[in-house]
């Protein structure tokens, strides 16, 4: 991997890890067109960087971090459905990573929602509640879940999962990006022990590569965090809908003409 691929797809990571548009998607169309090879180093890579998508989520909302113990609870109980389920289902869900034609379909389902998601929260948006308890906590942690099917996004599962409990868009946003450091932590420290445990090591290059793709990776998602709360809040989900769609149609067609995607 060169520099350039080590920043083209921490781009990719930093824009789309918080929005609910599949970072998974992106990375296959985008690897495939720079034509970025799936090596294991690669997709140790793309795991990785989610460090730098973490700290931008520790950093714009510190206070959160420092306010109460109360808050690391709820998040111990939402990220468990997860954490049980990917440990159980490892192997599994490495296969479906495969499987592009899961994704598109899962992209394409995924906007088909959020064109109608909008005026089925419309009273929630007014009348939302603006605390997250256990009990929500629990159940937007089930949600997530759900995307360990790859191309249904971690940021859309949760988030529609906190307006099902009748949570306002910039809280059930917020939520989802707290939900995210525990979890993308957890994947990504599982993701290096198993590259360690096959035999492999990180040399000065790689971990120089590392450093630059959570740098950029850090930048980027702070910059899409900002703009997705504010486009949210005024915009609604609908655009995110037809976007999904068009990309999942993409891969899909993509796909069924034989055309090698990579999926790294």
């Amino acid at each position: 991997m060169s520099i350039f691929d080590a920043i083209i797809l921490a781009i990719v990571e930093g824009l789309t890890e918080f929005l609910p548009v599949s970072s998974t998607g992106h990375m296959i169309i985008v690897s495939s067109l720079f034509g970025i090879a799936s090596d294991p180093f690669t997709k140790t890579f793309t795991v990785a960087i989610q460090l730098g998508a973490i700290l931008s989520v520790m950093v714009i909302y510190w206070k959160r971090f420092f306010q109460s113990v109360d808050f690391y609870f709820k998040l111990f109980i939402a990220v468990l459905p997860a954490a049980v389920l990917g440990f159980l289902l490892n192997d599994f869900i490495d296969q479906m990573l495969e499987r592009i034609e899961v994704v598109a379909i899962m992209l394409i389902i995924g906007g088909i929602i959020f064109l109608f998601i909008d005026k089925l929260c419309h009273e929630t948006e007014e009348r939302g509640e603006t605390n997250v308890n256990y009990s929500t906590a629990f159940k937007i942690g089930l949600f997530q879940t759900i995307a360990m099917v790859p191309g249904v996004s971690r940021s859309a599962s949760t988030i529609i999962g906190g307006l099902t409990q009748k949570l306002t868009k910039k809280i059930a946003a917020e939520f989802s990006f707290f939900l995210a450091v525990p979890t993308m932590f957890m994947a990504t420290a599982y993701k290096l022990l198993k590259f360690y445990q096959s035999g492999s090591s990180f040399g000065g290059n790689e971990i120089m590569i590392l450093a630059i793709g959570n740098l950029v990776a850090f930048i980027v998602a702070i910059l899409a965090i900002k703009s997705f709360i504010s486009f949210l809040t005024k915009h609604g989900f609908r655009l995110f809908g037809y976007y999904r769609i068009a990309l999942g149609v993409i891969i899909l067609t993509l796909y069924l003409l034989g055309i090698e995607l990579n999926v790294v």
